[in-house]
């Protein structure tokens, strides 16, 4: 493809006026959406308000009228169109580390309740062995609280691994390192047969792709606020259960706001009825505000196609980006899916020695990706990755081909051999 190709394809583009919503720095090619997504326009408005208006005047009374005690219900019902939920079935609330302790507690439970005589007690959660670090985290945690059993492996064999053993198959719809997508209906379907429970993250996959919680047969899940869906930094996850488990189970942190009546102020816990049980504290509402401009923005495409257009522009941004660098830079390798079925929305290359440089020099370029380190203690994990993530409602197509030849530039040049591209810092 050439420049004036892209060009074109971004004059033609039904989405492109999507990009408005966004407060892009000028010179910035920004392909790190899957870590903290753009600043929306309307976000700083929305946050001056808050803070003076309803909290600087309002003040305690803003709780009522202003709807600040509705809003993880209010923004949860928002992004619930968003990944194939119905309204009142999700909730914001916590942090992604956090819905993911509720909910694997109590997919847990639910193994452990529907187990019989007749049948040995599930003992084993399932995962990948590259699945993100802090999911895997808790599930250690929950393991040696509750004499479990965490069994990593590739992502080909996990359905062979599905047994009258596994509680739970916990994992992360889009493979934070690679981008790999996985068949989450598929998945459902074979940990079901073998009598599991399915535990999804959706933090590299809502707003980014189509997901159908309910359609796909999912358990649970959760999901992050600060990437696809723009909440600022920090910003408040959300989570599902399905309504046939929502009401089986106290989540262990039964906080006041989960109550089934917060303001009678009962010493004795009684859970809200529905997703409202998997609230704790009190809600963090400067940051709900945000969060809900950002969630407004991937809404704002529903009337030109939605989330499926959405995917086929991320499709079509990911096979431009990984062509032109294929074609420039056969130093690197591709990390990600080829086939279109199996990738999520971000494209990533390996190379064994020099991607950290590499993409330091992209960054002082105003290229903006991030950096993955291997791990070497597992070989499905050694490889060192360079991340780049396409997020369609901001990314052009002539970002990702600037984007490659800037990749094609720096590599050649050897500009990534300067001293201060080596020098690691404390986020990469």
């Amino acid at each position: 493809m050439t420049r004036d190709e892209a060009l074109a394809l971004d004059a033609a583009d039904p989405l492109a006026a999507l990009r408005e919503q966004f407060a892009l720095p000028p010179g910035v090619i920004y392909l790190d959406g899957n870590s903290l997504g753009v600043l929306p326009k309307t976000a700083a408005a929305r946050m001056q308000q808050v803070v003076q208006a309803e909290w600087g005047t309002g003040l305690i009374r803003s709780w009522n009228s202003a709807g600040w005690m509705d809003l993880p219900q209010r923004i949860g019902d928002k992004i619930a169109r968003l990944v194939g939920a119905g309204a009142g079935q999700l909730v914001v609330a916590d942090s992604t580390s956090v819905n993911l302790f509720k909910v694997l507690s109590a997919a847990l439970t639910l193994a452990a309740a529907d187990h019989t005589a007749a049948a040995p007690q599930r003992k084993v959660i399932l995962s990948e062995r590259s699945n993100f670090p802090t999911d895997l985290y808790i599930a250690q945690a929950l393991c040696r609280e509750r004499g479990f059993e965490l069994q990593l492996a590739r992502a080909d064999d996990l359905p062979a691994l599905l047994n009258e053993a596994t509680a739970v198959l916990l994992l992360t719809h889009v493979n934070y390192r690679t981008g790999s997508l996985h068949d989450m209906a598929t998945l459902n379907r074979a940990a079901h047969a073998a009598g599991a429970l399915t535990v999804w993250d959706l933090a590299h996959s809502a707003g980014a792709l189509p997901v159908d919680l309910l359609g796909a047969d999912a358990d649970f899940a959760v999901g992050c606020g600060y990437k696809y869906l723009n909440g600022g930094p920090g910003a408040p996850a959300f989570v599902w259960a399905h309504p046939r488990h929502v009401d089986r189970f106290w989540q262990p942190l039964a906080g006041w706001i989960g109550h089934a009546a917060p303001f009678e102020f009962d010493p004795g816990y009684r859970p809200a009825a529905g997703i409202a049980r998997y609230l704790c504290g009190t809600p963090a509402v400067l940051s709900l505000a945000a969060l809900e401009c950002g969630v407004d923005t991937v809404l704002a495409a529903e009337p030109l196609g939605g989330m499926p257009a959405l995917r086929a522009k991320s499709l079509a941004l990911t096979r431009l980006f990984a062509a032109q660098v294929q074609a420039g830079c056969p130093e690197l390798t591709l990390a990600s899916p080829a086939d279109d079925t199996l990738r999520g929305s971000q494209v990533c290359f390996s190379h064994p020695d020099i991607g950290y440089a590499v993409m330091q020099a992209l960054i002082a370029r105003g290229v903006i990706g991030d950096f993955r380190a291997g791990d070497k203690s597992h070989p499905a994990g050694a490889v060192d990755i360079l991340r780049f993530g396409f997020t369609p409602l901001y990314v052009r197509y002539v970002d990702a081909f600037d984007a490659a030849e800037h990749l094609r530039q720096v590599l050649h040049s050897g500009e990534w051999q300067r001293p201060e591209f080596h020098q690691r810092q404390a986020i990469t």
